[in-house]
């Protein structure tokens, strides 16, 4: 278990590295750039919008935050070694494939919501990338933390 704790708390750790990059993908956006002195702003081209960066900085963050209190937490969940594995392995996969639909959802025309026209927009190629992966994490993420609560309401200590 431990082992599958570190690995947790390691990618969670990178999903919140990685939302810390939107941030600067925020301010660039923002700004057209980065600010080496005041009122000197080094033209930095970014891609999206400020809503888009806002939602992967804090989405990410959050996302990142769920894998790191999942691994501490569970040696309270007390699962089945194949359950702490699905466990494990589950919330990596909803993290980073969430991950990945904010950074390509911000470059799509449809924001990778749909894989046809939507109100948003027309489909593309780097939507269709957001989407698939991020896809079966809509109904994955919601399976895990039933699982996860369930664990620890089954727990036989009081």
């Amino acid at each position: 278990m431990e082992r599958l704790q570190r690995i947790m708390i390691g990618n969670g750790l990178l999903v919140v590295l990685v939302s810390m990059l939107s941030g600067y993908m925020l301010m660039f956006n923002l700004l057209g750039g980065f600010e080496v002195w005041p009122g000197k702003i080094i033209a930095i081209p970014s891609y999206g919008t400020s809503d888009g960066w806002v939602r992967a900085h804090t989405g990410g963050a959050l996302n990142g935050a769920l894998v790191i209190i999942v691994g501490l937490a569970m040696p309270k969940l007390n699962l089945s070694a194949a359950m702490q594995k699905f466990t494990t392995w589950g919330f990596i996969y909803v993290a980073w494939s969430f991950t990945i639909f904010y950074w390509l959802g911000n470059a799509s025309s449809n924001r990778a919501l749909t894989l046809g026209p939507s109100p948003l927009g027309e489909p593309d190629m780097i939507g269709l990338i957001g989407f698939l992966p991020a896809a079966p994490s809509i109904v994955l993420v919601l399976v895990l933390l039933v699982v996860a609560a369930k664990g620890v309401f089954s727990s036989s200590d009081d």
